[in-house]
Protein backbone atom coordinates (compact mmCIF):
# COMPACT_ATOMS: atom_id res chain seq x y z
CA UNK A 1 0.00 0.00 0.00
CA UNK A 2 0.78 3.61 -0.92
CA UNK A 3 -0.45 7.18 -0.13
CA UNK A 4 -0.15 9.30 -3.00
CA UNK A 5 -1.36 13.00 -3.99
CA UNK A 6 -3.72 12.15 -7.46
CA UNK A 7 -4.04 15.29 -9.48
CA UNK A 8 -7.53 15.22 -11.70
CA UNK A 9 -6.44 15.64 -15.06
CA UNK A 10 -10.06 15.12 -16.72
CA UNK A 11 -13.62 13.99 -14.82
CA UNK A 12 -15.94 13.90 -17.55
CA UNK A 13 -19.54 11.71 -18.33
CA UNK A 14 -19.27 8.93 -20.33
CA UNK A 15 -22.68 7.34 -20.38
CA UNK A 16 -25.67 8.09 -17.81
CA UNK A 17 -24.48 8.38 -14.66
CA UNK A 18 -21.13 7.06 -15.30
CA UNK A 19 -17.84 9.21 -15.32
CA UNK A 20 -14.49 8.97 -16.41
CA UNK A 21 -11.61 10.00 -14.25
CA UNK A 22 -8.41 10.36 -15.07
CA UNK A 23 -5.75 11.15 -12.86
CA UNK A 24 -1.92 12.22 -12.40
CA UNK A 25 0.38 9.71 -10.73
CA UNK A 26 3.40 9.63 -8.97
CA UNK A 27 3.89 6.19 -10.18
CA UNK A 28 5.48 5.45 -13.54
CA UNK A 29 2.95 3.33 -14.56
CA UNK A 30 2.70 -0.23 -14.64
CA UNK A 31 -0.06 -2.46 -15.35
CA UNK A 32 -2.00 -4.10 -12.33
CA UNK A 33 -4.77 -5.55 -13.68
CA UNK A 34 -7.79 -5.96 -10.89
CA UNK A 35 -6.27 -3.77 -8.10
CA UNK A 36 -7.88 -0.89 -7.15
CA UNK A 37 -7.30 2.71 -5.39
CA UNK A 38 -9.12 3.82 -2.10
CA UNK A 39 -9.92 7.48 -3.33
CA UNK A 40 -10.74 10.19 -0.44
CA UNK A 41 -13.36 12.45 -1.69
CA UNK A 42 -13.74 16.09 -0.12
CA UNK A 43 -15.96 16.41 2.68
CA UNK A 44 -16.43 12.79 3.21
CA UNK A 45 -15.38 10.49 5.77
CA UNK A 46 -14.99 6.92 4.06
CA UNK A 47 -12.98 6.55 1.02
CA UNK A 48 -14.30 5.23 -2.34
CA UNK A 49 -12.45 2.17 -3.76
CA UNK A 50 -11.95 2.58 -7.35
CA UNK A 51 -11.11 -0.19 -9.87
CA UNK A 52 -8.35 0.19 -12.33
CA UNK A 53 -9.59 0.93 -15.98
CA UNK A 54 -6.07 1.81 -17.52
CA UNK A 55 -3.07 2.33 -16.65
CA UNK A 56 0.01 4.61 -18.56
CA UNK A 57 2.91 6.09 -17.80
CA UNK A 58 2.15 8.98 -14.96
CA UNK A 59 -1.57 8.38 -15.18
CA UNK A 60 -4.42 6.40 -14.21
CA UNK A 61 -8.12 6.00 -15.50
CA UNK A 62 -10.96 4.99 -13.33
CA UNK A 63 -14.64 4.77 -14.43
CA UNK A 64 -17.54 5.46 -11.34
CA UNK A 65 -20.88 5.34 -11.52
CA UNK A 66 -23.21 8.00 -9.16
CA UNK A 67 -24.76 6.26 -6.60
CA UNK A 68 -25.04 8.74 -3.57
CA UNK A 69 -23.52 11.87 -2.29
CA UNK A 70 -19.74 10.91 -2.00
CA UNK A 71 -19.89 9.76 -6.11
CA UNK A 72 -22.16 13.40 -6.36
CA UNK A 73 -19.73 15.28 -5.13
CA UNK A 74 -16.07 13.34 -7.28
CA UNK A 75 -18.11 14.20 -10.24
CA UNK A 76 -18.30 17.67 -9.20
CA UNK A 77 -14.42 18.29 -8.76
CA UNK A 78 -12.94 20.09 -11.23
CA UNK A 79 -9.70 19.50 -13.09
CA UNK A 80 -6.35 20.58 -10.96
CA UNK A 81 -8.31 18.88 -7.97
CA UNK A 82 -5.54 16.59 -5.65
CA UNK A 83 -7.51 14.01 -4.21
CA UNK A 84 -5.83 11.87 -1.66
CA UNK A 85 -5.59 8.33 -1.92
CA UNK A 86 -4.35 4.27 -1.21
CA UNK A 87 -2.84 2.61 -4.36
CA UNK A 88 -1.22 -0.42 -4.70
CA UNK A 89 -4.09 -2.08 -3.19
CA UNK A 90 -5.85 -5.84 -3.35
CA UNK A 91 -4.43 -8.92 -5.53
CA UNK A 92 -5.54 -8.79 -9.26
CA UNK A 93 -6.19 -11.16 -11.53
CA UNK A 94 -3.49 -14.21 -12.93
CA UNK A 95 -3.27 -13.47 -16.62
CA UNK A 96 -0.74 -16.24 -16.98
CA UNK A 97 -3.54 -18.83 -15.51
CA UNK A 98 -4.71 -18.54 -19.08
CA UNK A 99 -3.13 -20.96 -21.69
CA UNK A 100 -4.52 -19.43 -24.51
CA UNK A 101 -7.88 -18.93 -25.08
CA UNK A 102 -9.37 -16.02 -22.19
CA UNK A 103 -13.12 -15.35 -21.55
CA UNK A 104 -14.07 -11.91 -19.66
CA UNK A 105 -17.01 -11.89 -18.70
CA UNK A 106 -18.04 -8.36 -17.61
CA UNK A 107 -21.48 -6.64 -15.64
CA UNK A 108 -21.58 -2.99 -16.01
CA UNK A 109 -18.55 -1.25 -14.28
CA UNK A 110 -17.66 -4.36 -13.57
CA UNK A 111 -16.23 -4.20 -17.61
CA UNK A 112 -13.87 -1.09 -16.06
CA UNK A 113 -11.31 -3.51 -14.61
CA UNK A 114 -11.76 -6.23 -17.31
CA UNK A 115 -10.35 -3.63 -19.65
CA UNK A 116 -7.12 -3.38 -18.48
CA UNK A 117 -6.78 -7.35 -18.36
CA UNK A 118 -7.84 -7.83 -21.74
CA UNK A 119 -4.82 -5.32 -22.73
CA UNK A 120 -2.12 -7.62 -20.97
CA UNK A 121 -3.63 -10.67 -21.87
CA UNK A 122 -3.50 -9.35 -25.40
CA UNK A 123 -0.06 -8.14 -25.27
CA UNK A 124 1.06 -11.85 -24.06
CA UNK A 125 -0.24 -12.84 -27.42
CA UNK A 126 -3.77 -14.59 -25.88
CA UNK A 127 -6.90 -14.71 -27.66
CA UNK A 128 -9.51 -12.60 -26.06
CA UNK A 129 -13.34 -12.92 -26.02
CA UNK A 130 -15.70 -10.56 -24.20
CA UNK A 131 -19.40 -10.57 -23.14
CA UNK A 132 -20.32 -7.89 -21.81
CA UNK A 133 -23.81 -7.24 -20.41
CA UNK A 134 -25.82 -3.61 -19.34
CA UNK A 135 -29.05 -2.49 -18.19
CA UNK A 136 -29.91 -0.25 -21.21
CA UNK A 137 -27.55 0.94 -23.95
CA UNK A 138 -27.62 4.36 -22.39
CA UNK A 139 -25.15 2.87 -19.81
CA UNK A 140 -23.01 1.11 -22.15
CA UNK A 141 -19.34 2.10 -21.16
CA UNK A 142 -16.05 0.60 -23.03
CA UNK A 143 -17.89 -1.37 -25.95
CA UNK A 144 -15.22 0.05 -28.85
CA UNK A 145 -12.65 -0.56 -26.58
CA UNK A 146 -13.06 -3.85 -26.26
CA UNK A 147 -14.49 -4.02 -29.73
CA UNK A 148 -10.75 -2.84 -31.11
CA UNK A 149 -8.76 -4.72 -28.78
CA UNK A 150 -10.62 -7.75 -28.86
CA UNK A 151 -10.98 -11.18 -31.14
CA UNK A 152 -14.87 -11.41 -30.15
CA UNK A 153 -16.93 -9.02 -28.30
CA UNK A 154 -20.79 -9.91 -27.04
CA UNK A 155 -22.77 -7.12 -25.92
CA UNK A 156 -26.08 -8.13 -23.97
CA UNK A 157 -28.80 -5.55 -22.26
CA UNK A 158 -31.82 -6.58 -20.11
CA UNK A 159 -34.47 -3.89 -22.37
CA UNK A 160 -32.42 -5.08 -25.87
CA UNK A 161 -31.58 -1.50 -26.64
CA UNK A 162 -28.39 -3.22 -27.26
CA UNK A 163 -26.61 -5.96 -28.68
CA UNK A 164 -28.93 -9.00 -27.31
CA UNK A 165 -31.42 -9.11 -25.11
CA UNK A 166 -31.34 -10.56 -21.79
CA UNK A 167 -28.51 -10.92 -18.78
CA UNK A 168 -25.00 -12.36 -19.98
CA UNK A 169 -26.12 -15.79 -18.70
CA UNK A 170 -28.88 -15.96 -21.17
CA UNK A 171 -25.95 -15.05 -23.56
CA UNK A 172 -23.33 -17.79 -22.58
CA UNK A 173 -26.14 -20.50 -22.93
CA UNK A 174 -26.52 -20.38 -26.16
CA UNK A 175 -23.44 -18.65 -27.48
CA UNK A 176 -20.08 -21.46 -28.80
CA UNK A 177 -17.41 -19.72 -26.88
CA UNK A 178 -13.86 -21.33 -27.11
CA UNK A 179 -11.89 -20.71 -23.92
CA UNK A 180 -9.19 -22.39 -21.52
CA UNK A 181 -10.16 -19.66 -18.65
CA UNK A 182 -12.74 -17.56 -18.11
CA UNK A 183 -12.21 -14.09 -16.07
CA UNK A 184 -15.52 -11.92 -14.53
CA UNK A 185 -16.42 -9.52 -12.82
CA UNK A 186 -19.87 -7.31 -11.67
CA UNK A 187 -22.59 -7.17 -9.37
CA UNK A 188 -22.38 -10.63 -7.21
CA UNK A 189 -25.28 -12.44 -8.38
CA UNK A 190 -24.18 -12.17 -12.06
CA UNK A 191 -21.15 -13.46 -11.29
CA UNK A 192 -22.70 -16.12 -8.81
CA UNK A 193 -24.91 -17.26 -11.72
CA UNK A 194 -21.80 -17.01 -13.98
CA UNK A 195 -19.23 -19.45 -12.10
CA UNK A 196 -22.06 -21.78 -11.55
CA UNK A 197 -23.12 -21.69 -15.52
CA UNK A 198 -19.57 -21.80 -16.72
CA UNK A 199 -17.30 -25.49 -16.69
CA UNK A 200 -14.35 -24.94 -15.83
CA UNK A 201 -11.48 -22.55 -14.01
CA UNK A 202 -12.11 -19.41 -13.91
CA UNK A 203 -11.77 -15.98 -11.33
CA UNK A 204 -13.94 -13.57 -9.91
CA UNK A 205 -13.41 -10.01 -9.09
CA UNK A 206 -15.44 -9.41 -5.86
CA UNK A 207 -17.28 -6.06 -5.03
CA UNK A 208 -18.28 -5.24 -1.16
CA UNK A 209 -18.56 -2.31 1.08
CA UNK A 210 -15.02 -1.34 2.31
CA UNK A 211 -13.79 0.66 5.40
CA UNK A 212 -10.23 0.80 5.59
CA UNK A 213 -9.26 -0.86 2.45
CA UNK A 214 -6.38 -2.36 3.69
CA UNK A 215 -7.24 -5.28 5.48
CA UNK A 216 -7.25 -4.16 8.85
CA UNK A 217 -11.03 -3.31 9.54
CA UNK A 218 -11.97 -6.80 8.50
CA UNK A 219 -15.34 -4.99 7.13
CA UNK A 220 -14.94 -6.63 3.81
CA UNK A 221 -14.61 -10.09 5.30
CA UNK A 222 -16.66 -13.05 3.13
CA UNK A 223 -16.32 -16.61 3.51
CA UNK A 224 -14.48 -19.05 1.05
CA UNK A 225 -12.73 -22.61 0.99
CA UNK A 226 -10.43 -21.79 3.10
CA UNK A 227 -12.44 -19.72 6.08
CA UNK A 228 -12.98 -15.66 6.10
CA UNK A 229 -10.88 -13.77 3.47
CA UNK A 230 -10.48 -9.80 3.27
CA UNK A 231 -11.96 -8.24 -0.28
CA UNK A 232 -9.57 -5.71 0.20
CA UNK A 233 -6.44 -7.10 1.23
CA UNK A 234 -6.28 -10.75 0.32
CA UNK A 235 -8.52 -10.22 -3.44
CA UNK A 236 -10.75 -8.65 -4.56
CA UNK A 237 -9.95 -11.59 -7.32
CA UNK A 238 -11.06 -14.63 -6.27
CA UNK A 239 -10.92 -18.10 -7.62
CA UNK A 240 -14.10 -19.65 -9.19
CA UNK A 241 -13.04 -23.07 -6.68
CA UNK A 242 -12.25 -20.57 -3.34
CA UNK A 243 -15.48 -18.90 -3.10
CA UNK A 244 -18.62 -19.95 -0.89
CA UNK A 245 -21.45 -17.89 -2.82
Amino acid sequence: MRKEKLTILSNLPVAAAIWRLELATEDPGREVDGEFVHLSVPGHFLRRPLSLCEVNPGRITLLYKIVGEGTRTLASLPEGTILDALTDLGHGFHPEACRQEALLIGGGLGAAPLYLLARRLKAAGKSVTAVLGFNRVEEVVLDAAFCTLCDRVEMTTLDGSAGRKGFVTDALEVLELRYDYFYTCGPMVMMKAVCALLPGSGEASLEERMGCGCGICYGCSIPTAQGPRRVCADGPVFKKEDLSW
